[in-house]
């Protein structure tokens, strides 16, 4: 009987809450707020902020059509695969005092879970038979290789923090993280870590394809890259796994940085991440959206590997002298 309890709730866990509906609900929440900031900061009136639901379900209504050129299998299994890989991620990101699945390298196991959905697309848009998916994939590409190496050093820096005043060298569990900041304030309030925030916080809208780092899809240049045969649900799924990314990356930066604020009171403390990952998208997302034009695949990956890693490193380093 206790197994088939233990059974059910880990279940919940992944169907419900933190899993798939909460990432549903959440994800799509954060993805109208977004598109709605950013029509205000260009002055114009936009769509409402429930526009993401409607399209979802618009799409999965529609006529999937699948190139005579594509490897159909790939083709259509793609999407899922990349929003799985998500819904799995948000499982290990505790929501302050709460934690689905924890473990003592959640860090680690998370750096791999985020190089899924971005394969994945590029599966699918090599599956698909289409030049201008050839021309996508590869900027994707690139924009992962411009991405990972900050995103890498700015997890270091926590981890070197935590560690050091946990005993432990290098922390790699977000629980105990998260158990850190409960303890000792939020990671933010350190002056080491802030340049590692401000990091974290340039690098979601590459993470997620967001205006301006949206060089794979460029719909006015490329009609769309990777996503240019792709029609329907799977298109649908691909919009929905775009949506759910951007609250795994600012849920995550809630957890590494601004921990230590929970209530206890689990149904509270959602209700504050989300706000708090609402604050995020507005900072980190919506305003580079509104006042930037699209960069280059080449100035991507040089903001990334200069500007970005430098500020990054400046945390580790400061971190790895115990300041």
């Amino acid at each position: 009987m206790t197994i088939v309890i233990g059974a059910l709730q880990y279940l919940g866990y992944v169907l419900i809450f933190p899993g798939f509906l909460f990432c549903f609900l959440a994800g799509m929440l954060l993805c109208g707020i977004d598109r709605k900031l950013v029509a205000k900061m260009q002055k114009r009136v936009g769509p409402p902020v429930l526009q993401p639901f409607y399209d979802f379900f618009k799409l999965c209504g529609k006529e999937t059509i699948v190139p005579a050129a594509a490897e159909r299998i790939t083709f259509m299994l793609a999407p899922l695969v990349g929003l799985a890989a998500l819904v799995v991620i948000q499982l290990f990101i505790p929501v302050f005092g709460f934690t689905a699945f924890s473990g003592m390298a959640d860090i680690i196991v998370i750096l791999y879970l985020l190089l899924i959905p971005a394969l994945a697309i590029i599966l699918g848009g090599a599956a698909s038979g289409s030049p201008y998916a050839g021309v996508g994939l590869s900027r994707e590409m690139v924009t992962i290789i411009s991405c990972e190496l900050p995103l890498v050093l700015v997890l270091l820096a926590v981890a070197k923090t935590v560690g050091d005043a946990m005993g432990t060298g290098l922390c790699f569990s977000l629980s105990s993280i998260a158990q850190y900041q409960a303890l000792n304030g939020s990671l933010i309030t350190k002056i080491s870590m802030v340049p590692a925030a401000v990091a974290l916080l340039l690098i979601i809208p590459g993470e997620t394809g967001n205006h301006p780092f949206d060089a794979a899809e460029a719909e006015t240049e490329i009609c769309e890259g990777m996503l240019a045969e792709y029609s329907g649900a799977p298109l649908g799924v691909f919009k929905l796994s775009h949506a759910v990314k951007m609250l795994t990356l600012t849920s995550l930066f809630v957890a590494l940085f601004l921990g230590g604020l929970g209530t206890g009171i689990l149904p509270l403390d959602v209700l504050l991440m989300f706000l708090l990952c609402a604050v995020i998208t507005a900072v980190a997302i919506s305003f580079v959206h509104a006042v930037t034009a699209r960069l280059r695949i080449e100035q991507i990956f040089k903001y990334y590997w200069t500007v970005v890693s430098a500020l990054a490193l400046i945390s580790l380093v400061l971190a790895w002298y115990g300041l």
